[in-house]
């Protein structure tokens, strides 16, 4: 039986409509966005079976598109339309540390700094560079490195802070080993980027690490 055919309190997006997406299980959210199924298999099934054979929700979304072109019912469309979907879930929390004290909501600093490092292959360093109420003006992508190891130049972080008229930082990064622990270089690198930034008057304010479903904060460690 299709789903338009099912009694109209049980259809995915009768109920998304009806009582938010907040109610809705992870395969009927996923169903709204694939909105058809296979023959012979409608769009929640479907998405069950794509949930399962990837491991949940983060590891679908992760998936690079490559293998998201063999995979049945997934394909390059709906794999950009996932894409898409978790890139505005990304601009909304940028939205919202914009707009209200980034240290005042951990919570949504850590929410977009998972959903902008986390699916990346190789180690990636970013600033979120705040003003004087602690608001997000930008967050950057600064340096790009290997998977164990990335070149950052205090001078050049100290150079785009002035550039931004930013008044304090974030510094952030991902381990692509999946391990948030620091290592004595992460250590060692934070210590000489904040007293790069000294002598403009540009406090580090934390230094957080992404690694999957973990997110390690140099300043609730004592770190800093």
């Amino acid at each position: 039986m299709s789903i338009s055919q099912w009694p109209a309190d049980q259809r995915p997006r009768e109920r998304l409509l009806k009582l938010g997406a907040a109610r809705l299980a992870d395969a009927e959210l996923l169903a709204v966005l694939l909105r058809t199924g296979l023959p012979g298999k409608h769009a929640v099934e479907l998405a069950r079976e794509m949930l399962a054979a990837f491991g949940g929700v983060r590891a679908l979304l992760d998936i690079p598109h490559e293998q998201a072109r063999s995979h049945p019912g997934l394909g390059l469309v709906r794999w950009a339309q996932l894409q898409a979907a978790r890139e505005l879930a990304r601009r909304s929390l940028r939205d919202e540390l914009q707009s209200r004290d980034a240290l005042a909501s951990p919570t949504a600093v850590r929410d977009f700094l998972a959903l902008w490092l986390r699916h990346r292959l190789h180690e990636v360093f970013g600033a979120l560079f705040l003003d004087t109420r602690n608001q997000l003006i930008v967050a950057e992508e600064i340096f790009r490195g290997t998977l164990t190891q990335t070149a950052v130049y205090p001078r050049e972080l100290a150079r785009r802070a002035l550039e931004l008229n930013s008044a304090a930082i974030i510094l952030v990064h991902n381990h692509p080993s999946g391990t948030a622990e620091p290592s004595a270089a992460d250590r060692l690198l934070t210590q000489a980027l904040k007293a790069s930034l000294a002598p403009l008057d540009v406090p580090v304010l934390d230094h957080l690490i992404v690694a999957g479903n973990h997110c390690f904060s140099f300043a609730e460690a004592g770190l800093l």
